[in-house]
């Protein structure tokens, strides 16, 4: 077949579409032959494409990096039929954040030239350690999270690496499970790879290339031209917090200074706090910072004409060549000493999302999102009835940010695509009962647009058992912007037939749950956005009936005076009225950012302390009251 040597639009746009389709490909692929139910049932991976420079070709998600391939193997140890392979979150190029995400990256090539590489990267159900899980919350160092392996070649040429595999399986408590979801993996990754070549025999080499550059340059010249004017020159700063380390007290913070040209973004992290004792570090690659650009790039989209406009913007690599970052010296939070434990890394994945909003919420008078849910993991592990060894585990969601344009979406997965386990699923499989699966009332912070809610979720154990916890805002709140309210904390406990319960903390592990006690997770709301007191009566109304919101926040919250009872339930116009004008006599002004109750003691205790040449950066920052178009 003749190849085509140039590109018009048809043609990048159907290139373009073939590569999302390939990873889509690659994803069912995965999950259609994984064995874990993290991966196959909770879809806790990432698919992606690179060009043979590494360079990602799309934004669907965010993935690993190709780098370490790079530093690892010269060019003359990349091969057809080659499989890379490594889970080191110290020599990852910040791709991989802690050692339960194995990372599987085959090379594509046509004929002897290479031509990209398609990698699929999964959060395993145990890959060793102090642990079930593999993310032990009183770990001192890495080693005791898991099995730490650096690049590695799992297969060479096409020769299978079984040494290796061995080593992988005999150091999980669920080898099966591993071993399947490797060969998932990379019989996933090897498909994607068959659906560039099938492009390049279609339009050549040279011109699929010239393709993969116009694609990434799309990507640039949209944020230059549509979304950086939108964000005012000057220097702004933010910062959030994690509330323990597993062993200490916090809390910790990460700090963002973030400078705006005409030409792009500079996203300076100076400030952040020192590296700690527990598993919440995350050693982000301090020296070009690709992986966490394009994490956070995608933020951006929020500032787009529509939410329409915002879904079409593909962020891939092209993200880079307008976002700089800067990264304190080795000691930090973001830059630990090799060998600090990294297994709760996600807490400041997450956290560098917000501080990023946040501070272009100052850039553009409030008009980004409020905060969002954040990842937490939670399960019970013990002896089934025939007395093997069982792990049952979630990443449940929360509520997403309340923003100018909507209400957050309820229990949406931070992690895309992501989902609890279906209770049908749960109950044959493992020792429990699911008594309970909602959404949790009055969880989204309240505003003109509120927060999503998070889930109320009660599990009866059947038999005694020890619950993982690996959650974070469990007091501190997501925060809520222009005049919206904190969303509600994360929250467990465990609760018997005769009325006792117990609260727990947030992050623990091995912790003893006796036969038939009832857990309760109840997981974040999103902050809300804009005035409650600008909120729609009849939204409010309609929320109230839906049990997302409670009579008495209505009034309290809302200043909505509601009437009758389920179907008759209806808004008292007049009352309202008067109700929201009482109530916004009385109050304070708003402010830009509300943290909630918990954030106000922890200042008032002295416990939040800035660095030589930080202040508080919410002080000074007003909601600005404008409701938009």
């Amino acid at each position: 077949m003749t190849s085509t040597t140039t590109l018009g639009p048809i043609e990048l746009e159907v290139i373009t579409g073939t590569i999302r389709s390939a990873e889509l490909e690659i994803e069912a692929a995965v999950e259609r032959t994984a064995r874990s139910p993290m991966i196959r049932d909770q879809h806790d991976y990432r698919v992606a494409l690179f060009d043979a420079r590494g360079r990602k070709l799309t934004g669907r998600s965010y993935s690993a990096l190709v780098e370490p391939v790079f530093e690892y193997f010269d060019d003359g140890d990349i091969h057809p039929g080659d499989v890379f392979f490594w889970n080191d979150p110290y020599n990852s190029c910040g791709g991989i954040g802690h050692v339960p995400d194995l990372c599987t990256t085959v090379p594509i090539f046509k004929d002897d030239r290479l031509i990209g590489f398609s990698q699929v990267f999964g959060h395993h159900d145990d890959v060793g350690g102090m642990v079930p899980g593999s993310l032990p919350v009183q770990a001192h160092d890495m080693w005791a999270e898991g099995l730490v392996i650096p690049p590695i070649k799992l297969y060479e040429k096409g020769m299978v690496n079984e040494a290796a595999f061995s080593i992988i399986e005999r150091n999980s408590r669920l080898s099966e499970h591993l071993r399947g979801d490797l060969d998932s993996e990379i019989g996933a990754a090897v498909l994607g790879s068959r659906r560039i070549i099938a492009m390049a025999d279609r339009y050549g080499v040279d011109a699929l290339e010239a393709a993969y550059d116009a694609i990434i340059e799309n990507c640039a010249r949209t944020i230059r031209e549509e979304l950086l004017p939108k964000i005012e020159d000057g220097v702004y700063t933010f910062e959030d917090y994690i509330e323990s380390d597993g062993f200490n007290i916090g809390p910790y913070a990460m700090r963002l200074t973030m400078t705006k040209t005409p030409e792009k973004l500079i996203l300076d992290f100076a400030g952040t706090d020192p590296e700690t004792e527990g598993p919440i570090n995350w050693a982000i690659d301090y020296t070009e910072g690709r992986f966490v650009r394009k994490w956070m790039g995608p933020v951006l989209r929020s500032l787009a004409a529509t939410p329409e406009r915002a879904a079409e913007i593909d962020m891939n690599e092209g993200c880079l060549d307008v976002i700089e970052a800067r990264f304190p010296d080795k000691g930090t939070l973001i830059t630990p000493t090799f060998g600090r434990p990294t297994g709760q890394r996600f807490y400041l994945l997450l956290r560098s999302l917000g501080i990023f909003a946040g501070a272009l919420s100052k850039a553009t008078k409030g008009k980004m999102p409020a905060d969002h849910e954040t990842i937490r993991i939670w399960g019970v592990h013990g002896d089934d009835r025939a007395g093997e060894f069982y792990l049952f585990r979630e990443v449940l969601g929360g509520g997403g940010p309340g923003r100018p344009w909507s209400d957050g979406s309820d229990v949406v997965h931070i992690v895309p695509n992501s989902r609890n386990l279906p209770a049908e699923f749960s109950e044959t499989r493992y020792p429990v009962l699911v008594e309970k699966l909602g959404l949790a009332t009055d969880s989204g912070g309240a505003g003109y647009r509120r927060g999503g809610m998070g889930y109320d979720k009660q599990i009866r154990v059947l038999s005694d058992c020890s619950l993982i916890s690996n959650a974070d805002r469990s007091v501190l709140q997501p925060y809520g912007v222009n005049g919206g309210m904190a969303g509600v904390h994360y929250s467990v406990s465990t609760h018997s037939d005769d009325g006792e319960s117990k609260s727990l903390p947030g992050m623990l592990d091995q912790y003893t749950v006796e036969k038939d006690l009832v857990i309760n997770i109840r997981t974040t709301g999103g902050g809300g956005w804009g005035d409650p007191l600008d909120r729609e009566p009849e939204s409010v109304r309609y929320d109230v009936l839906c049990d997302n919101v409670s009579s008495e926040a209505a009034r309290e919250v809302y200043g909505v005076v509601l009437t009758g009872r389920a179907h008759t339930l209806a808004v008292d116009e007049t009352a309202t009225e008067k109700l929201r004008e009482t109530m916004r006599s009385e109050r304070e002004p708003l402010p830009m950012f509300d943290r909630g109750p918990s954030f106000a003691v922890l200042k008032d205790e002295g416990r939040i302390n800035w660095p030589d040449g930080w202040a508080d950066p919410d002080e000074g920052f007003m909601a600005t009251g404008e409701l938009p178009a």
